[in-house]
């Protein structure tokens, strides 16, 4: 088993456990590691550390968010170049989160301003950001590694992997797509999987996702195929620790009629292979 999408402590939210903490709740379970995410900071360093000292597979990555200044090559080429694996596009900086009013750095501190991040279609005409864009997405395809979507409109998925796909991008993942952000719909959701992007289903969706439904996810994981990609997406103090989380999400898609076997390898050969060199 191996999760692509944990939180930790220390975050600019409350988190249920420290690096070390969460890594030991996975050993104990039996998973073989994990990818260790943050908003607002590259996690490469923390990953690394923890690796060397548990022996789990621990991955980091960057999420292109403000804190490390955006969309941002160099933010990108660093965590790269340290042995980090996933890049995700905006999340807490992104249009969608700031309109659906969820959490932001911004909310710590009134005095930050509330500016957000987009790529096109949404993104104005601007050379030097579509540079930038065009630059970060050429830097993940040197290093084989993951670009995710983040919290990115439906129409800003499809541009990215449409520009993914142009650029020889092979590692690609739809983050939560039925999640509130970015809300895709499972026929769409299916267009994308179909056309080579793998699809992430998470614990906190079922756990936390206003109007989620166990049939509702099951019907993206079918849409998914055999790109699906289950993940916890835990950390948080109101979540079962993020192991028995994603043991969770399995059990109830089981429950809905989906090969188990197929589950499995969703949240272990199939994400474990995506991320890995």
């Amino acid at each position: 088993m191996f999760d692509v999408h944990v939180h930790a402590a220390p975050d600019v939210l409350a988190r249920i456990g420290y690096d070390d903490q969460i890594g030991e709740s996975y050993a104990a379970a039996g998973y073989s590691g994990f990818v260790l995410k943050a908003h607002h900071e590259s996690t490469v360093g923390r990953a690394s550390a923890l690796s060397r000292s548990s022996g789990l597979e621990v991955v980091g990555g960057v999420a292109l968010n403000r804190a490390v200044g955006g969309i941002n090559p160099a933010a990108v080429l660093s965590a790269l170049s340290t042995g980090g694996r996933v890049v995700w596009f905006p999340t807490a900086d992104a249009h969608t989160q700031e309109s659906a009013h969820l959490p932001r750095l911004g909310d710590l501190d009134e005095r930050l301003d509330r500016s957000v991040l987009a790529v096109p279609p949404v993104l104005p005409a601007d050379d030097e950001a579509v540079k930038n864009i065009g630059l970060v997405l050429d830097l993940i395809a040197e290093h084989d590694a993951v670009l995710c979507t983040g919290h990115l409109s439906g129409a800003e998925c499809r541009w990215l992997l449409e520009q993914a796909l142009d650029r020889g991008i092979g590692r690609f993942l739809l983050t939560h797509p039925s999640y509130t952000v970015p809300d895709m719909a499972v026929p769409e959701i299916a267009e994308l999987a179909d056309r080579g992007a793998h699809v992430e289903i998470t614990a906190y969706q079922l756990l936390h996702q206003p109007g989620m439904t166990a049939s509702r996810l099951a019907a993206v994981a079918r849409a998914a195929g055999p790109r699906l990609v289950l993940a916890s997406d835990a950390g948080q103090p109101d979540s079962p620790q993020p192991p028995m989380a994603l043991n969770q999400l399995i059990d109830t898609l089981a429950g809905q009629g989906l090969d188990p076997g197929l589950l499995r390898d969703a949240a272990g050969d199939t994400p474990r292979r995506l991320v890995l060199p």
